[in-house]
């Protein structure tokens, strides 16, 4: 697992929303040992972009990873992470259900 993160992002758009997630970002090398398509379910909004990766087991959404090759960062469910973990990260708030901007 990577760092602790500096920021955090709750995004407001209908399933970041409702899945109730912290977004930490990483680049995708940073990043081993996440669930795979053997521990997870996973969904694709209208079968583009991102990947979330949901546990077949407890439920809880881990992570999104992206589809295209091109991209190279990922997000990770900082909600799953010890909260002493997150304590000291900025949080961040993304307008994911209009503009796209980070409000704040």
């Amino acid at each position: 697992m990577p760092t602790a993160p500096d920021v955090v992002v709750e995004c407001n758009c209908s399933l970041c929303r409702r899945y109730g997630v912290l977004w930490a970002y990483y680049q995708v090398r940073e990043v081993s040992g996440l669930p795979g398509a053997d521990d997870t379910d996973i969904y694709a909004w209208n079968g583009e972009h991102v990947d979330f990766h949901r546990c077949r087991i407890c439920g809880c959404v881990t992570h999104w990873a992206p589809r295209a090759a091109s991209r190279n960062t990922l997000g990770i469910n900082a909600r799953l992470l010890d909260p002493d973990m997150i304590a000291g990260a900025r949080m961040r708030h993304k307008d994911g259900a209009g503009s796209g901007k980070y409000l704040d």
